[in-house]
Formats: structure tokens, C-alpha cells, sequence
């Protein structure tokens, strides 16, 4: 089974899909998927699986990504997540979610291909994307213009 299956299975199995359906999709046998829900805490009928795991997912037991157990820590701040990837991924899909300040957001001009870029906490960075920094820096009109007619560039 490959983690794209196991990520696909998760997914279906707290939406309430059932066994024989998920296999179908994924291209497992129903033993197997029913086996790999058995061993990840994601049995039972579907409508009190998915109710169940979203109270633990509330209430800090259960990873917000995936649906795990989450081992608390003795100090700090609570754990939401079962592991760096699944925290990862959640973020990925959740970029809503980040709560970013408007004062922190600048207005600034590249230095190297002239276009406007907004940039987050930094005010003082000079250029849009590291391809620019690497083209202005390393890469001056000249010997860009010289590489074309050579053929080194695109």
C-alpha cells in the first residue's frame, strides 16, 4: 500500500465511505482496507466514526489531518497535529487558516525585473523571487545578453 492509498483511505473512511467502496476506488481489496481502518482506530458505522473522530479532532485527542491519536506533552502548549508532515499538510490545504497582520504587509519592487510583489514581515527584501536575485546578482545585462547569443540560455 502506498501513502497516497493510506492518505486516500483516511480521507474516504471519515467522509463514511464504507469498506468495499474505498477498495474500489483505490484499487485494494476490502480485507485490506478494513484491516489498515482496524489498525488506525477508523472502525465502526460510518455516521458514529466521523462524529466520534471530529469530538476528538475538537477536543485535542486526535490529529486535525488525519484523524491519529496525539501524544500529549507533559508541558507547553497542546498538540494538534500527530506528526510534522500530517501539520504540513493541513496547513497546505488550509492557507485561509493562517491569520497574518496587514501592517506586516509590504509593497515592494523588484530590483531586477521592475514588477510590484507583496512581501510578509520583511520590508527590506529587494526582489520578487530568487530566480531575479540570482539573474541581477550573478547575471549582469551584459553577460545575460552575451549567454543568449551563445546559446547557454533558453
Amino acid at each position: 500500500m502506498t501513502e497516497q492509498q493510506a492518505k486516500q483511505i483516511v480521507e474516504m473512511r471519515l467522509k463514511g465511505v464504507g469498506y468495499k467502496s474505498i477498495g474500489t476506488v483505490v484499487g485494494l481489496s476490502r480485507d485490506i482496507v478494513r484491516n489498515y481502518c482496524k489498525n488506525h482506530n477508523l472502525t465502526g458505522y460510518t455516521s458514529a466514526l466521523t462524529k466520534n473522530v471530529q469530538m476528538k479532532m475538537d477536543s485535542g485527542e486526535a490529529c486535525l489531518y488525519c484523524g491519529g491519536s496525539i501524544t500529549k506533552p507533559k508541558t507547553g502548549r497542546p498538540k494538534k497535529f500527530c506528526s510534522e508532515k500530517c501539520r504540513r499538510e493541513w496547513w497546505k490545504m488550509h492557507p485561509e487558516a493562517l491569520k497574518r497582520n496587514e501592517k506586516a504587509m509590504y509593497e515592494l519592487v523588484c530590483g531586477h525585473c521592475g514588477q510590484t510583489f507583496i512581501s510578509y514581515g520583511n520590508k527590506n527584501r529587494k526582489y520578487c523571487c530568487h530566480d531575479c536575485y540570482i539573474k541581477d546578482r550573478f547575471w549582469r545585462d551584459e553577460e545575460y545578453e552575451n549567454s543568449k547569443v551563445v546559446g547557454l540560455t533558453d
